[in-house]
């Protein structure tokens, strides 16, 4: 079974569809599940923030993740973006889904 992630991070609600669509569309992640309505709290150069944001919830393959890193930096608007790994354990959820999540990203 290849090595699957679910990637989190954090944007702009106006930024979201972009970079989901984006995503998706240079098979880097077989889908992309946009959370509006977040508000995020958090320190900032000294400065405790809050702001609104959307999650994206990215479903890929450990072989995609460099480029899908490289993907989010350079297309998110933060100077440091959100970009957290989560691994898909083998035998872990729907075999169909898993399946069809690999297909969808291709090959390397």
């Amino acid at each position: 079974m290849e090595a699957m992630r679910v990637v989190l991070c954090t944007i702009t609600p106006a930024a979201a569809r972009d970079l989901a669509r984006l995503l998706v569309e240079e098979k880097l992640a077989a889908c992309v599940n946009i959370l509006p309505g977040l508000t995020s709290v958090y320190r900032w150069e000294g400065a405790v923030c809050e702001d609104g944001e959307s999650l994206l919830i990215i479903k890929t393959t450990a072989a995609r993740m460099e480029q899908v890193t490289s993907t989010i930096l350079g297309s998110h608007g933060y100077e440091v973006p959100e970009v957290i790994s989560l691994a898909i354990e083998a035998g872990e959820g729907n075999r169909r889904y898993l399946d069809w999540l690999v297909a969808s990203v291709g090959v390397s």
